[in-house]
């Protein structure tokens, strides 16, 4: 099933933001300078977000699978852009479900519906998803919110995220998941990129697997410093979240699993019944500089302030 979208939308009362729409993707501009594309991905299993850029115009993101780069690394054909997913739900893998994969029982999350919200200095698409199993039955409803805002040094998105169990649900305990960027090669620790979380640790030998509040990856990109940070909102279920944070590009969060991460605490038994809603609040934050100048700490206090 497509979705019916208008096929042109310009955010005439919010002149920060140009959102046009197509039968496949929308794509936001800010302040007149491309941000991002919504994806609905039907030949990839999940939507997603690609390529995010910087205020500066600089891509963050890596370009594969969607496009072909010299030089740049082939692995994991399901890290696209920026995107939120699991691989347990009822035992379905909603994660590792690239169409080219040959694993059994892969899932798909399919886009029903989007529309545009002006918001002063901001805008709201808004999107209803449906998480299928191989055999197309639903398993969740996702009314996933996604929050734009106009600055002229930052890039900010704000997620709000409510799932809907349609039958009852179980989240298996694994660390494949959940919401995740794939990160360009330059934030490689290889390549010299540096990730450090809100408890002043760094590397990925001393991120992955704890729980934090943020996580900050930071590289040089075309030559400049740049950041990007995803914050777990305190209201959020097992805040603060574990990190599936990778020296690969790999920056994701993870509330699903636990003895996943950690050995020592006991196997997650997260059951959603029938009809009723999870729901989770993250922002992501493209910023120039590095983490240990303070702000994103500060920016971060100033999120948690308001949730």
């Amino acid at each position: 099933m497509r979705p019916t979208f208008l096929l042109l939308l310009t955010a005439a009362a919010c002149l920060y933001a140009q959102v046009r729409f197509t039968p496949e993707d929308v794509a936001i501009a800010i302040d007149g300078k491309p941000f991002t594309t919504f994806h609905y991905g039907t030949d990839a299993a999940k939507p997603y977000l690609a390529p995010l850029r910087s205020a500066s115009g600089k891509i963050v993101t890596r370009h594969f699978p969607m496009q072909e780069v010299a030089g740049e690394s082939h692995d994991h054909l399901h890290h696209r852009g920026l995107w939120f997913s699991y691989d347990d739900v009822n035992g379905v893998k909603f994660w590792e479900n690239d169409p080219s994969y040959t694993k059994p029982n892969m899932g798909r999350i399919a886009v029903r519906g989007a529309e545009w919200k002006d918001g002063g200095k901001s805008g709201t698409l808004k999107a209803v998803l449906e998480w299928r199993d191989p055999s197309g039955k639903v398993l969740l409803v996702e009314n996933r919110d996604m929050t734009f805002y106009s600055d002229p040094k930052l890039r900010t998105i704000d997620f709000a995220i409510a799932l809907t169990a349609v039958p009852d649900i179980t989240f298996g305990d694994t660390k494949e998941g959940a919401f995740a960027i794939r990160l360009a090669d330059v934030f490689t620790e290889k390549k010299g990129g540096r990730m450090v979380d809100a408890d002043g640790r760094s590397t990925m030998a001393n991120v992955w697997g704890k729980r934090s509040n943020w996580v900050d990856y930071t590289a040089e990109v075309d030559g400049e410093r740049l950041g990007v940070a995803i914050f777990d909102s305190p209201q959020n279920p097992r805040h603060p979240t574990y990190w599936h944070a990778r020296d690969y590009g790999l920056f994701a969060l993870n509330p699903f699993g636990q003895s996943a991460f950690d050995p020592d605490q006991k196997e997650s038994d997260w059951k959603l019944p029938a009809g009723q809603k999870l729901t989770f609040h993250w922002r992501v934050v493209i910023h120039p500089g590095d983490a240990e100048t303070g702000h994103v700490a500060d920016l971060y206090r100033e999120y948690a302030a308001g949730h």
